[in-house]
């Protein structure tokens, strides 16, 4: 009888070498790494191995990220680069990360369980009827280097509002201060106190705009002082605050 004969099987394809970015030459591979997103490059990429780590903390690789992703704010960020003298691992790369230009730098609380975002501080003491509130943003932890923070060019834009819910007599106070790295006062706003009792609900808003900045501000104090007239409350959160911080470049 005649006999099976099994089909040969082709042999399967070698997998081709992958590609050894660590071969590449220093100026392709970080023109390679200025696509990768900030946060995975201060995250993963620097773990690979030295020569990334390197690369990552080199200010050149960030100078490309800044000129090409943030094309508006180039025309005046390239005037107040920190000085290539300076020792720190690249500070340009938390700009770069967090984009603290026209954003909120407050996370405002609302509910619980949810955290400050870090430079933020809140007080929340209850003293003989005022229910106290502050919060201070670090703007250098934001990403705002002390040669940006000094030239002139930045103006910071700050709103408060609140609502009463309980209809009751309330007084509203607010005070914001530029503060330097010492937290001595640069700046400061302070509305007069806002009276209520009139009105069945109210919402009231405040916003104010530092600009010609004088040098050495580094951190935004937002104080609130509430009095509820009537009764002490136990729950602040019948008050419902939502602040922002936003540093803008100055419209010329």
């Amino acid at each position: 009888g005649g006999k099976w004969v099994g089909a040969k099987r082709n042999p399967e394809p070698k997998p081709q070498d992958t590609l050894d970015l660590s071969q590449l030459p220093p100026e392709l591979l970080m023109m390679l790494l200025s696509h990768v997103p900030p946060r995975v490059l201060l995250g993963r990429c620097r773990q690979v191995c030295r020569c990334w780590d390197a690369l990552v903390d080199c200010p050149t690789l960030w100078l490309i990220i800044l000129a090409r992703d943030h094309r508006a704010l180039w025309p005046v960020l390239q005037t107040c680069l920190p000085p290539a003298s300076d020792a720190r691992p690249s500070i340009l790369s938390r700009f770069c990360e967090r984009r603290p230009i026209g954003q909120n730098l407050i996370q405002n609380l609302k509910g619980k369980g949810k955290e400050p975002r870090k430079g933020v501080t809140l007080n929340l003491p209850c003293r003989q009827g005022w229910h106290h509130k502050k919060k201070v943003v670090d703007l250098e932890e934001e990403g705002l280097w002390p040669e940006l923070l000094d030239s002139g060019k930045l103006e910071i834009c700050v709103s408060d509002w609140w609502t009463d819910k309980q209809c009751t007599d309330c007084l509203y106070c607010l005070t914001v201060q530029l503060l330097d790295a010492n937290q001595g006062v640069l700046h400061q706003f302070a509305p007069l106190p806002q009276p209520d009792g009139t009105h069945p609900f109210l919402c009231l808003q405040v916003s104010h705009v530092f600009s010609n900045l004088k040098k050495g501000v580094r951190f935004v104090s937002l104080e609130h002082w509430i009095r509820d007239m009537r009764f002490l409350s136990e729950q602040y959160g019948v008050y419902l605050c939502n602040s922002s911080v936003i540093v803008m470049t100055c419209q010329s």
